[in-house]
Order: structure tokens, then sequence, then C-alpha cells
């Protein structure tokens, strides 16, 4: 029987090495909509358009091709009748859970990329606080969503909104709020920074981002492991991109800002500069922005992120209204691949699926 992964970016590329890694199966070919965008062969398997003309799916059994759809979850569905449409019965759903059992086990076979779960040693609970980006603007989730106790919704851009759908808001104490359009979840992580992290005002071993529709899937069970077992921070599985993980950032970032970030680098952070020449050419990537860590990690890596930023925001042309399209949010995704990449031999990572609601 044949298989095909539909999809052609980091979730589809990352469960494809997976697959292959646990189960050595075959991959008949990548299934996308378009090819605008994607790559047209992946490890020399050829991605192929699902209603493309010229019989480019010659040669597939539709009836009996299992499809694997490795995408964000929130386009599934629609995925799922798309496929439906074409002749292919067969299909999987892969949702956030599947991908991260079968991500733990490859990097678990890896030796790469601790495991937030093989920190079985101990139990001290280590009391946290992990802020939880949503906007007004967040489309309805099918899903039922719960904050657990030591999670807390915060609303970002509150101050470019009319209606308040949070008790903490972004735009109170030392914030950019109103950088919100560029800067995205990332005004919540500012917002922490500057009024938990900073001198008094916060209390909690561990301090950390999410959004309302992507999470670190971490138990309460798990807070009493963090500090029993030293764990500086809490990460998700990288997504792994080929031919290196340049090539994500060109999904959304202008020609001149990747130009911009390294010159701010090299301006105000010339180790991390020269570093970023080695871990912007390896496949590992650090998707949506979120962490859970101790409290000095995450305000040394505040205080490292955001004059960057403010430096990147200085050096581009185009900011505020006259940009608005999340570019800074995106080079934070960039950013924090390369600071937790570089000390990840002198920090104690752990890694953990992301859940994804939709």
């Amino acid at each position: 029987m044949d298989i095909a992964i539909f999809g052609a970016q980091g979730i589809a590329l990352s469960f494809y090495k997976a697959l292959r890694k646990l189960s050595n199966v075959d991959v008949k070919c990548f299934l996308v909509t378009s090819l605008a965008g994607n790559p047209c062969n992946i490890d020399d398997i050829p991605v192929l358009e699902l209603t493309g003309g010229n019989g480019c799916l010659n040669g597939i059994d539709r009836e009996k091709t299992e499809v694997y759809i490795a995408t964000p979850e929130n386009v599934q569905y629609e995925i799922e009748e798309v496929l439906e449409n074409n002749g292919f019965s067969r299909h999987h759903r892969i949702i956030s859970d599947k991908y991260a059992a079968i991500m733990e086990l490859y990097y678990a076979t890896l030796g790469e990329f601790p495991l937030l779960r093989s920190k079985l040693v101990g139990s001290k609970f280590s009391f946290a606080r992990c802020l939880v980006a949503l906007s007004e603007y967040d489309k309805p989730l099918r899903d039922r969503v719960v904050f657990e106790d030591w999670m807390e919704p915060i609303q970002v851009g509150s101050v470019l909104g009319d209606r308040i759908i949070a008790n903490l808001r972004d735009d109170t104490g030392n914030n950019i709020s109103y950088k919100n359009e560029n800067y995205s979840e990332l005004t919540a992580l500012y917002w922490l920074w500057k009024n938990r992290l900073c001198g008094r005002g916060g209390e909690n071993v561990y301090y950390g981002l999410m959004q309302y529709r992507r999470r670190l899937m971490i138990a309460k069970d798990d807070l009493y492991r963090l500090e029993a077992n030293g764990v500086d921070a809490v990460l998700p599985y990288p997504m792994i991109y080929e031919p290196n993980i340049s090539v994500h950032p060109k999904r959304y970032l202008r020609d001149n800002d990747l130009k911009n970030l390294l010159t701010a680098l090299d301006e105000l952070q010339p180790l991390y500069a020269e570093a970023a020449s080695t871990i912007l050419l390896q496949p590992y990537f650090y998707n949506y922005n979120i962490i859970l860590a101790r409290k000095s990690v995450l305000a040394d890596y505040c205080n490292w992120l955001f004059p960057i930023l403010g430096r990147v925001e200085e050096l581009n042309a185009y900011n505020g209204t006259e940009r608005a399209d999340r570019y800074i949010g995106y080079m934070g995704e960039l950013l924090e691949t390369l600071y937790f990449m570089y000390h990840k031999e002198d920090l104690c990572l752990a890694h953990t699926g992301c859940k994804f609601y939709v």
C-alpha cells in the first residue's frame, strides 16, 4: 500500500523524518493544493499538486493510498474534504497529540533535544505562571479551552481594540501594546518581562508565554519535576526544515528583514552574530514563541531579545501601521531558536509537544 503525506512544510517534513526513522516506510509523494511557495521535491520525493492537471498524479492509486495530513490542524477538515473530492478515501489527520507522540519517539531515538517526559526524578513543586496571549480578533475555537490555575490569559494589542476580553491586558504598566501589529504575541512577553521578571513583582520560580491556539503540553504533574531536575526552560519539539531553517523566515519576512536582523546582532551581540552563520544552517527550528522557563533564564532571554528587535525596527524603513504584518513576531521565533541553540550545552532544556486548538 502506498503512503502519501499531505503538506510540504515544517510539520510535514518533521513527520516524514520521524516516520522514516521509526518505521522505515517508503513515502510515494507529498501532496499539496498548490506548488506555489512549496518545494518541488523533498528528499528526492516529488511534491504533487492534488488538483493539478497534466497527469501529475499518474501512477498514484487513489483508492489504496494512505494519506497522512500533516498540516496545521485548523485546515485539516478542509483538506479531508478536498481529498475525498479527489478520490482519496484513506486519510488520517495528524493532530497535535499524534504529532507530539511521534516526535517524542523520534528525538528520543536520536538522543537529541531532551524530553520533558524523561524528567522523572524527584518531586518538588515549582510555582509557575504562564501567560496565554489572546486577542479580540481571534477566531472562535471549536475546541473547549481550559485555563489551568497556573495559566493567566492576557489580552494583547488591547490598546488598539475596543473590547475587553481578559482581566490582564498588555496596555497596563510598562508596555508596548501599541506595537502589537508587528510584535504579535511578543507584546505579552514584553509585558511579562517588564512587569513580572524585572525586580519585584514576580514570586514564581517559572514564567512563560503561550498562545490561545498553541500551548506547550505541560500537565500540572510536570511542574513537580522542573526544579527537581534543574530544568531551565521548556520548549516545543523543534520542527525540521530543509535544507536549513533559513527557508522558514523567507516565507514571512521581506528580503531586507534578515539583513537588518543580522546587522542588529552584529552591533549588539557579535558572539551570537558569529554563531548565527552556523545555527541558521541547521534544520531545527523553535516555532510559535512559546516557552516556560526559570525566571532568571527568561529575564536574561528578554534582556537579550528586545534590544535586538528594537534595533531592527530602527533599521527598518517601514514600521507601525505602515507594516502591520507581524514581522517582528516572526523574527522572535528565529531569535528564540538562535538563543537557545546557542545555550543548549550550558542550559538544561526540556522539550514537549505543542497542543494546537481549532
